[in-house]
């Protein structure tokens, strides 16, 4: 949508959080005088004080908050959904003559440079990072944008044609999609966020978006082992380019390094120096993060695993050292008996169980050594604060061990999110490396 097409038009802005925001400050700068709509499930007190202040200081708004937030969304021409609202929620409320958008929409949209969008269940934000600091070496200037947390509106005016914007998406970002990126990179596609899109087929097909709308003198980078993504290839417009991804150990991070070098490939920037720009890349926190070794023991956080694929790769990578796991979390439905199978050909002896779905991991494993007379399974701890899985884990791994949080499910019903997650496994760790650990049970 360009900018110029919401002038005349009533703008309802559903979902106050970061994106929202940034699409509020945003459309002020664009139209000072416009009186527009802000809707929020939250109740306003519930807004950080930065958002209640922002709106308070400025008397063209008018503010739906709490339970009946929605209850005013008719009135509008424009409905500009942010990705914490789910789409199935908007459709429900809205009538057809609306026009349902997003700040990723608007950005599309009207933004001048080179687009690089990435995508996928996992290995997002490390291949966008990664993409940026390789890009960089055009001598062209680089943003990284969208789920990585710098919402993409706030530098919208600033680019320029020679500009590339490196732009992280996620599901919820893409679902309302009508544009797509001029280099789109989709990594792979795991059963996740089934809560957010009812089924598994909406989740895919807001994955999809992103190459929908390519056209034929676009990109489309994927991965060819992963046979979902490679159907999605079958029907794009753009230019498809296949690759392999392959377990780089050298790297510190788990993402495949060969999209990022195809990518590279289409901005001239030659391998070898891809190669370098990457040896110095800093992993990201909670992306199999070693947090370091106390009393003989490594620990490493790996709190954004939130499906069982990504523990299953972070025990692949960090190999048969790893003795104490840290598993479990929200349950969303996702089956856990791969994750099982895997931890039964492992030399994972300890496993402190979060609930819900780490009480499930342990049910799987059971299940299925009593089928294939596994006589011992791994000693389970089950817990429900990090302070106590840290003290069994010093408790129960030998020297030479490693510890690894990588929960195979979301944070959200014993903390506000992964972060959260991951930064009271690190204070812990580091408190009880200098403090005598209280002995668990």
């Amino acid at each position: 949508m360009l900018i110029s097409e919401l002038q005349d038009k009533k703008i309802f802005i559903v979902g106050f959080g970061r994106e929202g925001q940034d699409a509020f400050l945003f459309l002020r700068k664009q139209f000072p005088e416009k009186t527009i709509g802000i809707a929020d499930k939250k109740e306003f007190e519930e807004l950080p004080p930065d958002a209640q202040k922002l709106l308070n200081a400025d008397l063209k708004v008018v503010l739906y908050f709490g339970d009946t937030y929605l209850k005013q969304i008719h009135a509008h021409d424009v409905i500009l959904k942010s990705p914490g609202i789910p789409l199935r929620v908007i459709n429900a409320q809205a009538k057809k003559k609306q026009t349902i958008t997003s700040a990723t929409n608007i950005f599309f949209s009207n933004c001048k440079g080179t687009t690089v969008g990435v995508t996928g269940t996992k290995g997002k934000s490390t291949t966008a990072s990664l993409l940026a600091e390789v890009l960089k070496l055009t001598k062209q200037k680089v943003y990284l944008v969208g789920n990585i947390e710098q919402p993409a509106l706030q530098h919208l005016s600033g680019i320029q044609e020679n500009d590339i914007v490196v732009y992280e998406l996620s599901s919820a970002q893409l679902e309302t999609a009508n544009k797509s990126p001029h280099i789109a990179v989709f990594l792979n596609f795991y059963p996740e966020h089934l809560d957010y899109h009812g089924t598994l087929s909406a989740y895919l097909q807001a994955k999809t978006n992103i190459t929908k709308f390519q056209r034929a003198d676009d990109y489309f980078i994927f991965n060819e082992a992963d046979e979902t993504v490679a159907k999605v290839a079958a029907s794009t417009k753009a230019k498809p380019i296949g690759f392999k991804p392959k377990n780089n150990k050298d790297a510190a991070f788990i993402a495949a390094l060969e999209p990022v070098f195809a990518v590279a490939k289409l901005f001239a920037v030659p391998k070898d120096k891809a190669e370098k720009a990457i040896q110095k890349f800093k992993p990201l926190p909670h992306r199999l993060q070693r947090v370091g070794a106390h009393k003989g023991i490594t620990f490493y956080n790996d709190s954004l695993a939130t499906i069982p694929e990504a523990t299953i790769a972070a025990l692949d990578r960090l190999g048969p050292t790893v003795h104490t796991l840290l598993v479990g979390g929200f349950d969303r439905g996702i089956s856990m008996e791969k994750l099982a199978l895997r931890l039964l050909k492992s030399k994972v002896r300890c496993i402190i169980v979060f609930p819900t779905t780490g009480e499930s991991v342990v049910k799987e494993m059971e299940k299925i050594a009593k089928k294939e007379g596994i006589p011992k399974l791994p000693q389970s701890f089950f817990v429900n604060n990090m302070a106590t899985a840290v003290q069994l884990a010093y408790d129960h791994t030998p020297k030479g061990g490693i510890c690894l949080l990588s929960p195979a499910a979301s944070s959200f019903n014993l903390f506000q999110n992964y972060k959260e997650r991951g930064e009271e496994f690190q204070k812990f760790v580091k408190f009880y490396a200098t403090h005598e650990q209280k002995k668990a049970a």
